[in-house]
């Protein structure tokens, strides 16, 4: 049985932040297989430790399955907690974009799972076994000598102005920890906030 969301938010915000420990970037590095993609969920119980580890490779990046949604395999898919596209269309004349918010949020999260050699999710205990999983998402990016990079995924897209922070039920953002990105966004009119019809939403 899966909690109410209002139990999930608060169990997930735990695994984002003080209960888990922060990211291991040389852990993380680790779990690289030379010729393929992988992608590690680990979960958490309570107190921040981890109960299991999940894994899955592909010799081509993992699909995306919507503005916030992985494909780990045939059975599972990773959504990305707390984040969503605007409504409706928009239009970014610096990307050359026209076309809806989902659209433009679809084609964000396909570059970062291209250029991602490791994905690596943190979900709380109870995801474990449902076909669609909760979950914060990193990514490792390395092309050297110029990218070595390890990025909150959620993070990045809503930098970028791909996602936004979703609202709960009563009307708080599911995501506190993103505050510093939607300001990054608005502040440089990155993606929805590049058009005047969806920058406000």
């Amino acid at each position: 049985m899966r909690l109410p969301l209002s139990i999930m938010a608060s169990a997930l915000a735990i695994t984002a932040t003080s209960a888990a420990p922060p990211i291991d970037e040389s852990y993380v590095k680790s779990l690289a297989s030379p010729g393929k993609k992988v992608l590690v969920i680990e979960y958490y119980d309570g107190q921040g430790g981890v109960s299991e580890r999940k894994g899955f490779a592909s010799a081509e990046p993992f699909g995306v399955v919507s503005p916030t949604e992985l494909r780990a395999n045939a059975d599972t898919v990773v959504n990305l907690y707390g984040v969503e596209p605007c409504e409706g269309e928009m239009v970014n004349r610096a990307e050359d974009f026209t076309g809806t918010c989902a659209e433009f949020a679809v084609q964000q999260l396909e570059i970062m799972m291209r250029s991602a050699s490791v994905v690596f999710c943190r979900a709380f205990m109870t995801e474990l076994g449902q076909p669609k999983q909760n979950a914060t998402c990193y990514t490792w990016s390395y092309f050297p000598p110029s990218l070595d990079a390890i990025d909150m995924i959620e993070e990045q897209l809503v930098s970028l102005g791909a996602l936004r922070v979703a609202k709960g039920q009563d009307g708080k953002p599911l995501r506190t920890d993103l505050g510093e990105a939607e300001g990054i966004s608005r502040n440089t009119g990155l993606g929805m906030q590049s058009d005047p019809r969806t920058r406000d939403q």
